[in-house]
């Protein structure tokens, strides 16, 4: 029987998801879904966070399996309310979803359960944020607690960059409510890393990790945006550092889940930064997202090799065995094209050009972000645009693919780092 799947959520990840999917064969629907989605499946216009509007669009398409990219519909608990009606979902429930909706629930998690993270406190008020951060004398890290699109944490270099944090967060309320609750952390320093595994409950398949790039121009400078590249795997985690990361991270997480009445399902991506050199690395947790990450997502699965199907359904019914880790390409790396002025305020409608030509690099599948279709052409239509995402045998030939495809492409103000995997590649 041909497997219905519905993806909630409507960017690159989606896309990806999407592609991986029907190339398996998955009658796909996507929700809101976006123009490149429309091209391997259906697209119906409910928002993801519209719990009552995804129930019902699951009931009508008769979907056998739901797949929730975004957090904020997996915080509100549209896995519950899909289970709720008997419809197979992947992604946790929202308690397991706290993990990723509150900073300060994570954090405290990860005290409880010994997982290794920065030092940290969370406050209620912000006088009280400020004096501490005035007494401490040193760099910190302002984490707002909720939801905030990538948009919440700010590594301060300085008491003055962390008190106007403090400001923007809690006394401005730049995030909304999601300010209202602070979590000071201490600085790490080293390699981020992102980590995904996807578990079912009680066993997990682990994914192999990957490396992105927030910053908005080259040399990590600018401000932080959704993810600008990303590849995989980073030369950073050895075998034996993924180990320990299993064995010291996921799997206490994933124990900790179960013990407090909250078994995980889904993808649980653990952002890590990765200390010290050589045999003395070690991984601490930066947080915690209970999703895929994007654009991690555009390289894992252009690199996956055996069913994903089998592997989202599998952790969504509760039954991973059997499941295991495979790998059709040895390296992916993916350049995002984003709109003039992003992570700001960006125009829409813009022209893109070239699309037919860059996919005839070999190796290279466009994921589009935010792209509506205008006649007969593609028009930009979000901040991030295009995610040109490559694989190859070695990461320096993905690259190569990567940027080879990414000129093809124009629109106006376009614009994209140039240096994605610089660490590994020098």
């Amino acid at each position: 029987m041909t497997k219905r799947v519905l993806i909630v959520g409507g960017g690159a990840r989606e896309h990806a998801l999407a592609w991986r999917f029907s190339r398996e064969g998955a009658e796909v629907h996507a929700a809101p879904g976006n123009a490149g989605i429309a091209e391997v499946g259906a697209v119906h216009p409910v928002a993801a966070d519209d719990l009552e509007g995804q129930v019902a669009l699951a009931k009508r398409v008769g979907a056998t399996l739901v797949v929730v990219g975004p957090e904020a519909p997996l915080v509100l608990g549209l896995v519950d309310a899909l289970q709720a009606e008997g419809i197979a979902a992947f992604g946790p429930s929202k308690a397991a979803a706290r993990l990723e909706g509150s900073k300060a629930f994570s954090k405290d998690f990860m005290a409880r359960h010994g997982i290794p993270t920065a030092g940290y406190r969370v406050f209620d008020d912000a006088d009280a944020a400020s004096a501490y951060v005035r007494d401490a004398g040193r760099p910190l890290v302002i984490k707002a607690d909720g939801l905030a699109a990538g948009k919440g944490v700010v590594v301060a270099k300085d008491a003055d960059e962390a008190l106007a944090a403090i400001d923007r967060f809690a006394r401005d309320r730049e995030l909304g409510d999601a300010g209202a609750r602070l979590v000071v952390e201490e600085t790490l320093v080293g390699e981020e890393v992102s980590f995904h595994v996807v578990a079912d409950g009680t066993r997990y398949v682990a994914l192999a990790p990957a490396q992105d790039h927030k910053r908005a121009l080259e040399g990590d400078r600018g401000p932080n945006t959704g993810g600008m590249g990303a590849f995989s795997p980073p030369p950073v985690v050895s075998p034996a550092l993924e180990r320990a990361i299993l064995e010291e991270i996921v799997e206490p997480t994933l124990r900790g889940c179960a013990a407090e009445g909250f078994p995980f399902r889904g993808a649980l991506f653990v952002g890590l930064m990765i200390t010290g050199e050589g045999a003395d690395r070690k991984a601490q947790v930066l947080e915690y997202n209970t999703r895929f990450g994007d654009p991690e997502t555009e390289c894992l699965m252009t690199r996956w090799g055996g069913s994903a199907l089998a592997l989202f359904d599998g952790s969504a019914k509760g039954d991973l065995q059997g499941v295991e880790t495979e790998w059709d390409a040895p390296a992916s790396l993916c350049v995002v094209l984003a709109s003039e002025g992003y992570p700001g305020a960006y125009p829409k409608g813009r022209a893109i050009e070239g699309l037919d030509r860059a996919a005839e690099v070999p190796g290279v599948t466009v994921f589009h972000a935010g792209t509506k279709r205008d006649g007969d052409r593609f028009v930009t239509a979000g901040g991030r645009v295009l995610t040109v995402t490559a694989v190859g045998a070695t990461l320096r030939e993905a690259a190569d693919r990567a940027y080879a495809a990414a000129d093809r492409i124009h629109f106006e103000g376009m614009h994209l780092r140039r240096d994605i995997g610089w660490r590994a590649l020098g």
